[in-house]
């Protein structure tokens, strides 16, 4: 199973069965919204890998939020691919400016649709957020999105799973709640700090007696994974 979440947005409810269908079946996590707002505190919420935008819905359009989310920090890097019935290559031109990844023309092939994904998700995952990353018998393995100790799974969460592969990749450096609460949560949700205190405590709860020990308590400060005692 694909760690990577799909997030469509058209105001179509069969466009958006129609690619829901082709996505789950090449193993994609699907999300689904009919306007810009429903899409915007999704995105907040779920982190999708990509969004498949339509160009033309009622009220905010495809490409208004493109930009709207190309203009926040915590978005600017989300890639997304615009569907559009306008071909005229003005149209593409505005839409690539407004920060569209990629431009697809209705009508479209499932099949055209998830290679041009596919092709997007390669150009814009950063080096090594793809690769397994162990410590002491405790493997995070986001091409199948599992942790697993000693070769048996864990139940995880899925804002304890971001936490985990953040601190796992960012091993031995101290980081306050703020910090973690911009890397893991996002810099525009607003969420109380103590948040933190009580994911931390799921995630060591999910890793139990062996690996709990690798979630360190700084003290004044905050938390800091790090296999040293």
């Amino acid at each position: 199973m694909t760690s990577k979440t799909v997030l469509i947005v058209d105001d179509e409810s069969a466009i958006r069965e129609m690619i829901a269908v082709a996505l789950e079946m090449a193993d994609y996590r699907v999300l689904e919204a009919d306007n810009a707002q429903s899409a915007h505190a999704m995105i907040v919420d779920d982190q999708p890998d990509l969004l498949l935008l339509d160009w033309m819905m009622p009220g905010t359009s495809g490409i208004e939020l493109a930009r709207r989310l190309k203009r926040e920090e915590t978005t600017a890097e989300l890639p997304i691919i615009l569907l559009t019935a306008k071909s005229e290559e003005d149209n593409k031109i505005l839409g690539l400016e407004a920060g569209a990844d990629d431009y697809i023309t209705k009508p479209f092939s499932p099949r055209e649709l998830v290679a041009r994904l596919k092709a997007v998700l390669r150009r814009t995952t950063p080096r090594g957020i793809e690769e397994a990353v162990e410590v002491e018998g405790l493997l995070l393995d986001p091409a199948s999105h599992r942790v697993s100790a000693h070769g048996h799974s864990l139940e995880i969460g899925p804002t304890e799973y971001r936490l985990l592969q953040f601190f796992m990749t960012h091993q031995e450096r101290a980081y306050t709640r703020g910090q973690l609460l911009d890397q893991v949560w996002g810099g525009n949700v607003y969420v109380e700090e103590r948040t933190v205190d009580v994911h931390i405590r799921r995630l060591r709860k999910a890793l139990g007696e062996p690996h709990q020990h690798l979630i360190q308590t700084v003290r004044g400060t905050g938390y800091r994974f790090s296999a040293r005692a």
